[in-house]
């Protein structure tokens, strides 16, 4: 049985991110993985930008401290001051706008006073009316280029911006548009097939009768899997029927790129399900991964086309999604390789001493932040794998490694939980 690292690997192994390339529109592409490197167009800033409401002055002009100036006029964002600056003159300048080319430094409204043969009030009051404002004192001794953003320095022309195989955020697209990138190449989204089998099952409408229960795992894994960026298409249920299960599965696999299937995996007579993918032409890779609670996981290939066949129980069905579903679909996507690993963090266990097992125990956890900052593992009273009622109130997972025995304190490895 292969351990949850061997298994994902040989996942990670079967498949090859899509080579082709669509463009979208900047405003769709958030949460779309970027298919090649975005280089600015253009320097950030691209001109001297004040980063203060003040006056543009020449530092040179105050070789022995504060002075007063005459002000010759004002810039403002989108209207630049059009004149010279001559010695002992400055300019009204507010946040945004472009530093007059003889200009070196901003002095801010805070540290501007009116003589007092001048009209009006001090500090903020004194760019009022900067036309009507022939002097102003100002109170410092301005360093060169202070409270000034300098032409390039958030990003120079040429340089890359964003890097191919990035999942965009909604800050990214504001970047994208800074540097004018209105189409935006991206990686074509993953067509994911989804259904789930057993003659237990009834919709959520449905009022279950003896024996019966309403059905709930497609509804977390087609939400998981949006939020991946996959394209879902839901089948809902299908009866433990090898002929049905079989029409369904042949008629889907010529519109997906990847197919889920939960249930029907286990060992009894009516887990049909991965007798049914081998008559359909998928190769069996593994059967069973060494991972509690998870075990009878069920992988395969058709072609370029993998299926997972998760367990039925919904904590086992939510452990093999997060740890080998997941990641399998960001590879596909041409995400970077960071969003293939099963990212894990640390935390101070707090529930006793756990009991050896041979395999790979997930136990349910809130987590907690202790005084000194670490995160502080609690566990769940959770009956099952079937629990999923409890599992709804835990932010991870604590992992605990086959043959390992965890103490009240020591410090363990857990799996965040999607919000």
């Amino acid at each position: 049985m292969l351990t949850p690292t061997q298994a994902l690997s040989t996942i990670l192994d079967r498949l090859a991110p899509a080579a082709a390339v669509e463009a979208v529109r900047l405003e769709k592409a958030r949460g779309r993985v970027l298919a090649s490197d975005v280089v600015s167009d253009l320097d950030l800033p691209p001109f001297e930008k004040s980063a203060m409401d003040g006056y543009a002055v020449r530092s040179g002009d105050f070789p022995y401290g504060p002075r007063s100036l005459r002000v010759v006029g004002e810039s403002k964002a989108g209207m630049p001051y059009p004149g010279a600056v001559g010695p002992g003159e400055c300019v009204a300048i507010y946040t945004g706008a472009e530093v007059p080319a003889d200009c070196d430094a901003v002095i801010m409204v805070e540290k501007s006073r009116r003589p007092a043969s001048a009209p009006g009030a001090e500090g903020d009051d004194a760019q009022a009316a900067p036309a009507a404002v022939e002097v102003v004192q100002l109170d410092d001794k301005p360093k060169a280029w202070q409270h000034i953003c300098r032409v390039g320095e958030d990003l120079k022309k040429g340089e890359t911006t964003l890097v191919a195989g990035k999942r965009l955020t909604a800050i990214d697209l504001s970047v994208l548009a800074a540097v004018g990138c209105e189409y935006v190449p991206v990686r074509p989204r993953p067509r994911v097939a989804l259904l789930t089998t057993g003659d237990e099952l009834v919709p959520v409408s449905s009022i279950p009768k003896n024996g019966q229960i309403r059905e709930g795992n497609t509804y977390y894994l087609a939400a998981r899997l949006e939020e991946s960026g996959a394209q879902v298409e839901n089948l809902g249920i299908v009866a433990d029927d090898e002929a049905q299960l079989e029409r369904v599965v042949r008629a889907v696999l010529s519109r997906c790129d990847v197919l889920i299937t939960t249930g029907g995996v286990s060992m009894g007579k009516y887990d049909i399900v991965g007798g049914v993918l081998e008559k359909v032409g998928f190769e069996p890779v593994f059967h069973k991964v060494s991972i509690k609670p998870g075990k009878p996981l069920w992988f395969g290939m058709c072609g370029s086309t993998p299926v997972f066949a998760l367990p039925g129980n919904p904590v086992s069905c939510l452990i093999g999604f997060e740890v080998f579903v997941r990641p399998a679909l960001a590879k596909l996507e041409g995400e970077s390789t960071d969003a293939w690993e099963d990212a894990r963090l640390t935390g101070r266990w707090r529930g006793g001493t756990t009991k050896p097992n041979d395999r790979q125990q997930n136990l349910p956890v809130r987590v907690v932040r202790a005084e000194d900052g670490a995160d502080e593992l609690v566990p769940l009273a959770w009956t099952s794998s079937a629990d999923i009622v409890e599992l709804s109130r835990a932010q991870g997972l604590a992992v605990v490694e086959p043959g390992r025995v965890v103490s009240e304190g020591e410090v363990l490895e857990w799996r965040p939980l999607p919000p």
